[in-house]
């Protein structure tokens, strides 16, 4: 009697340049949803922090590489231009050590598409994951030549990475748009995943009055603090509460790191409110992280609006929304989206945005119900829409066009000790 052979175990490597893993969420719950799917999944991705260049996690290999994180048009050139020979030299490893399928690339930059054009001669697929709007990113940060140069290079680069992708994957409807309108990409071929953390990610936070450091109220950001991530919006807000308003019974927490972190811990001791906003740099325990923001009455996503955030899905305000928390943010598309009515949003054409930022902290700590409605809210639709775990039937989908074929999720093997010493809790803040 003939027995109907198995398929070949799938194999996917996953490329990621702008942030270690598993420190980037988002990638480290692809790879582990696709490993329970069957997939033997490689990572590559930037050092950073971490101590080793390779280690197995959970079942999955990943590999690291060193490379300065560097600012500025010439920086980030510099550091793709490097990053990009390296990536495709680590690919031809893995190639040889573990073998893949599938190329799964994780923007930004979009120069990744290279690597994965040779590698679909040689039969290979290619996943265009885009994180970000690089298009829009230019517009947000330069202006002039500088601008005209790297939005040039920027859309070229976009454009050649829809036309290479096989399956193209999108954080929100945004974005998605964004392939099928500007990327001509067919509508079929892009799916939305969104950033999201898993249901049980940050369950044994519990309150810790002595975080609020012998004030009454604690009001706390969480993720990076880069050009585009509004933390001198923040700082000034601050500035007006204690200075303008005379409050000194909040105590702000920053939990993060970014290249602005020392110009911003410089304009708090401009502005007179260094005691006053705490920085704990990057956190790499979630149950840390997870008891700051089950102490905290209010938490902030101050980014303000321009082309690249109003596109963005935070990973913050999900953070935020799954510890039933409510939101200030400024009236951005996606976090309106995202948080609805977990969030209180304020105009961003206000010419004192950062007193109006302020005056909506001061009016949320005022009312305990709202508050406490609003973190219902969020709790609610985080655990029916917005957890991981509804968004891994979209990536399976995204795999299964891509493949021609169904897969099965199939139970997690257990993090094995003896594999590595780093557990799964060692994970930083990203945005």
């Amino acid at each position: 009697m003939l027995t109907q052979a198995m398929p070949p175990k799938p194999r996917v490597l996953f490329l990621v340049e702008n942030a270690p893993v598993p420190t980037d969420r988002r990638v480290w719950n692809e790879a582990r949803t696709l490993r329970d799917a069957g997939f033997q999944v490689s990572v590559v991705s930037p050092q950073r922090h971490y101590r080793r260049r390779f280690e197995r996690l959970q079942g999955i290999n990943v590999y690291r590489f060193p490379i300065p994180s560097l600012g500025g048009i010439g920086g980030h050139l510099v550091e793709y231009v490097v990053a990009t020979p390296i990536l495709f030299l680590y690919s031809w490893i893995v190639f040889f050590r573990d073998g893949f399928d599938v190329i799964h690339a994780a923007n930004p930059p979009d120069f990744l598409y290279l690597i994965g054009r040779v590698f679909k001669w040689l039969g290979k697929k290619f996943v265009f994951d885009q994180h970000d709007v690089v298009p829009e990113t230019c517009a947000s940060r330069w202006s002039g030549s500088k601008l005209r140069l790297t939005s040039a290079v920027a859309r070229w680069t976009e454009r050649a990475s829809f036309r290479h992708a096989d399956v193209v994957i999108a954080p929100n409807e945004s974005v998605r748009r964004i392939a099928v309108e500007r990327g001509g990409v067919n509508p079929e071929r892009v799916f939305v995943v969104r950033n999201a953390i898993k249901r049980e990610d940050f369950r044994e936070g519990r309150p810790h009055p002595e975080l609020r450091r012998g004030r009454r109220y604690l009001v706390c950001y969480a993720g990076l603090i880069g050009p585009n991530d509004g933390l001198e919006e923040l700082v000034r807000a601050v500035r007006h509460i204690v200075i303008d308003c005379g409050r000194h019974d909040i105590h702000f927490v920053v939990m993060g790191d970014g290249d602005c972190l020392p110009a911003i811990r410089q304009i708090t001791l401009k502005l007179g409110v260094r005691d006053a906003i705490e920085f704990t740099g990057w956190i790499k325990d979630d149950r840390v992280i997870a008891d700051y923001l089950a102490t905290a009455d209010v938490c902030l996503a101050p980014d303000p609006k321009n082309p690249v955030n109003d596109l963005c899905s935070m990973n913050k305000i999900v953070e935020y929304m799954a510890m039933g928390k409510p939101v200030v943010a400024f009236d951005l598309k996606e976090a309106q989206e995202t948080a609805q009515g977990a969030g209180t949003y304020v105009a961003s054409n206000d010419g004192s945005r950062p007193s109006a930022l302020g005056d909506r902290i001061l009016e949320l700590l005022g009312s305990p119900q709202a508050r406490e409605r609003m973190g219902r809210i969020g709790r609610r639709r985080f655990e029916h829409v917005l957890a991981w775990e509804h968004q891994e039937a979209s990536l399976l989908q995204a795999y299964e066009t891509l493949l021609g074929r169904r897969l099965t999720m199939v139970a997690s093997p257990a993090d094995n000790p003896a594999e590595s010493r780093d557990r799964l809790d060692d994970l930083s803040l990203i945005r």
